[in-house]
């Protein structure tokens, strides 16, 4: 198994579906009015430590995450659904960093601990919402708004059992090298 200590990835949470503009028609319902539904939440990104994980190496062959966004609101006051959120697992002693600022988002130390890296959209509004005593029949909705989108960077913290201390050129790579599967690299 191949260990990969960081990583850079893309998330993106899932945008607010758009509201609906419908109104209601029935033979025997002469001003049935406006009726139409919300559009669905998006889906969060959330990265959540996992025990059983070891190394970053998923992210290598992998690097786009993107959440599913919310359905778009229909008529007869249907809201859209939801969109399911994104959860992905990342080795314990993972350091969250945002890749364009270098800014320290997390520390997930613990097994189970969660972090929401990018919050998703809402759902706008149907005209049914906009409805007021005095403009009975708006033909607008709200659009869904955006998801967040950022660029991270994944660090795994690495904890050394044992240690080699000695005088520069004395060695200590090229032992290294010849006792394990590690490449250091060797100076002159």
């Amino acid at each position: 198994m191949k260990f990969i200590d960081e990583a850079k990835i893309y998330v993106k949470a899932g945008d607010g579906g758009r509201g609906c503009v419908s109104f209601r028609r029935e033979k025997y319902v002469p001003k049935g009015g406006p009726d139409g539904g919300n559009g669905g939440r998006g889906g969060d990104v959330i990265l959540v430590a996992e025990g059983r994980l070891a190394s970053l190496l998923d992210f290598k062959y992998k690097r786009e995450y993107k959440a599913e966004r919310g359905q778009h609101g229909m008529g007869s006051m249907c809201s859209g659904r939801d969109g399911l959120d994104l959860r992905i697992n990342v080795p314990v002693g993972t350091v969250v960093k945002d890749a364009d600022t270098g800014e320290v988002l997390a520390d997930l130390v613990e097994d189970g601990q969660e972090y929401l890296v990018s919050r998703a959209g809402r759902g706008g509004k149907g005209n049914a919402h906009f409805a007021t005593s005095t403009h009975q029949t708006p033909r607008f909705a709200q659009p869904g708004e955006p998801g967040e989108e950022r660029n991270l960077k994944l660090e795994l913290k690495l904890l050394a059992d044992v240690g080699i201390i000695g005088f520069p050129n004395a060695g200590k790579s090229t032992l290294i090298s010849h006792i394990s599967a590690a490449k250091p690299w060797i100076a002159d």
